[in-house]
């Protein structure tokens, strides 16, 4: 704002008189504070998958899973240094179980979702119950359940945490526990779960059959399910200008995003398809699972190549186009700005 060189000087020292008493003019900070439009210090940033797997196997060769509790290799993005965020409400990282390990049982406020990466066979266990895990499974281990991670296979297997600790560490609620134990007791067999709630269908109300949580029932979203229903999709839906072939992971108790503060989807862009420019005010995060292309976002070309893993930070324009038919994973802060009120998107 435009001052008097006397009335600058008068403010100047009134604000030193008073910043002993922790008290700040809004006036000198309201534009940085209420913005026209997001401006998200997070950049846009893609992590190669195997430069950051070689890394996560050297560590391996140094780090038990048990030692570590769990050996991940944090995604940073390199505007958020020492935040542990890959967009300014989400964290992400890449998960390392060997062969024979189990990672120690536990449960947080935290939010969190395991899309595998690399492996067959492994598996977490949620309240006691097993999902067996397999490439581009989407696993959930929501906020307060007690959950362990264990490999019996020979290969290693790897995954992307996906978890809202940047969210649960702005409100100051964060909690944890350890369980009294490697792994929390068998529960149920193997896929129980997924078996009553994966097939649009549910237990009814007051049966014994009705064992997981009602606000949270399913926590297995198995590759060979969503996959399909991608392709199924496509063979008979308009393709969408803006996102391609779409599909979103839900809950099956309400129909909502699959936890309170993420989101998940699924996407087919066809070969050959460029997508029109869109902006939303979500922090994306993205898995390429198939196929190659690039995006293109806020004018920066990215190539995209499988198991690569990239961020779009809020409001920034995305445009992707696909060299071969290309298949992404997302998960992004949708959930908790949808209940905020806070969520919009822009489509040219």
């Amino acid at each position: 704002m435009a001052l008097a060189n006397d009335q600058r000087s008068q403010l100047e020292a009134l604000y030193a008189e008073m910043a002993p008493a922790n008290l700040t003019p809004l006036w000198e900070l309201l534009a940085g504070l209420v913005k026209p439009q997001p401006n998200s210090p997070a950049h846009v940033h893609r992590w190669n998958y195997d430069q950051a797997r070689d890394y996560l196997m050297r560590a391996g060769d140094l780090i038990s899973a048990e030692q570590a509790e769990r050996r991940v290799l944090i995604l940073e993005n390199p505007g958020l240094e020492g935040q542990s965020a890959i967009v300014p409400s989400l964290y992400a990282g890449l998960q390392l179980i060997l062969p024979g390990e189990i990672a120690p049982c536990h449960r947080h406020s935290q939010c969190a979702l395991r899309f595998v990466m690399e492996g067959d066979g492994a598996f977490t266990a949620l309240d006691g119950e097993k999902a067996i895990m397999r490439q581009y499974d989407l696993v959930l281990t929501p906020g307060g359940q007690w959950h362990d991670h264990g490999n019996t296979t020979d290969q290693p297997m790897i995954w992307l945490d996906g978890l809202d600790i940047p969210t649960v560490r702005l409100f100051d609620a964060q909690f944890a526990e350890h369980f009294d134990g490697k792994a929390f007791p068998e529960s149920a067999p193997a896929g129980d779960t997924l078996a009553r709630y994966g097939h649009n269908m549910r237990p009814m109300r007051g049966t014994a059959a009705d064992r997981r949580p009602a606000h949270q029932p399913l926590f297995h979203y198995p590759y060979a399910q969503w996959r399909p229903a991608l392709d199924a999709m496509a063979k008979s839906a308009q393709v969408d200008p803006h996102v391609g072939h779409a599909l979103e992971f839900t809950n099956p108790a309400d129909g909502g995003s699959i936890m309170p503060t993420i989101s998940a989807h699924v996407r087919l862009i066809p070969a050959g398809f460029e997508t029109k420019a869109r902006r939303s005010s979500d922090g994306t995060i993205f898995v390429v699972c198939e196929g190659m292309g690039t995006v293109i976002i806020d004018g920066e070309e990215i190539a995209l190549l499988e198991r690569d893993t990239f961020c779009v930070p809020s409001w920034k324009e995305v445009r992707f186009s696909a060299d071969t038919d290309l298949v992404l994973f997302a998960y992004s802060d949708k959930a908790s700005q949808e209940k905020l009120n806070l969520y919009r998107e822009w489509n040219a």
